[in-house]
């Protein structure tokens, strides 16, 4: 009778616990789904708690749900049987990094992508959003020049592989620290990397750059995604007035150890 009990407790306990993960689980903001592909678009909690940015989000976020569905579509009518284990599958997140000066909210928008090939795919990149103007913005404001091969690029370039070589030398793959995988980094805001203004130790300020790089964009996909940090002060001689205003302090030691 007592293991009977006991029992019944502890299906009773499992049964919770499934319903809570299941209501635990986040709902997509946005969905397609067909014969061809499972596609999901998720907005964090604070991105939905502005109206306007949310709004761009989920706008550029349909489009690129829409994009894939009918390349998925096209697929499946080339070759049904490259279907044959079912549709592809694509997610993609956005989620706020950083706040900066209660104006600059830095965005993280990271893709995942399943079309049946040797493995899935992953893509990594930025937003910047400008509270006051509503609209996104780059980080051309906050430096004097942002001319390709110009002198702030070329800083935050060779910045950006001193910080790369220290993470490849952490991660024991310093043997694909070469400019062969560091060609791609130019000095230029388009090609230079997805880049974010990173939180600091100094409320309200930035602590520099953060540059996200997805698989195979600076090493081999095994190695998987880098983040390269920049320090303000590196590129002081470089900053307009408002580039002064909002870094400052140094970068909060979690957010160097944490996946970005």
């Amino acid at each position: 009778m007592k293991f009977m009990i006991g029992l019944s407790v502890a299906m009773a306990l499992g049964a919770t616990c499934v319903i809570s993960a299941l209501a635990a689980d986040p709902k997509p903001d946005a969905v397609v789904k067909t014969k061809s592909i499972a596609a999901r678009v998720f907005l964090d909690d604070k991105i939905k708690a502005d109206a306007a940015l949310a709004a761009d989000c989920l706008a550029e976020g349909r489009k690129w749900l829409d994009k894939n569905a009918a390349e998925a579509a096209a697929a499946r009518k080339e070759d049904p049987q490259f279907f044959k284990d079912g549709g592809w599958d694509f997610e993609r997140k956005y989620a706020i990094r950083s706040v900066v000066a209660d104006r600059y909210v830095n965005l993280l928008r990271n893709d995942y992508m399943d079309t049946h090939g040797a493995h899935p795919n992953s893509d990594v990149n930025t937003i910047l959003w400008d509270k006051t103007e509503r609209k996104r913005i780059s980080i051309r404001p906050f430096f004097t020049e942002t001319a390709d091969g110009g002198p702030t690029m070329k800083a935050m370039v060779k910045a950006v592989i001193v910080s790369l070589k220290a993470e490849k030398k952490k991660r024991d793959t310093s043997e694909t620290a070469t400019d062969e995988w560091f060609k791609s980094v130019e000095p230029s805001l388009l090609k230079i990397g997805a880049v974010t203004l990173a939180p600091s130790t100094e409320a309200g300020k930035s602590s520099g750059l953060t540059f996200h790089y997805p698989p195979y964009a600076v090493g081999p996909y095994a190695e998987g995604e880098y983040v390269a940090f920049v320090p303000w002060d590196a590129l002081k001689p470089y900053l307009t007035a408002e580039g002064t205003r909002i870094f400052g302090g140094a970068r909060p030691k979690g957010d160097a150890e944490e996946p970005q």
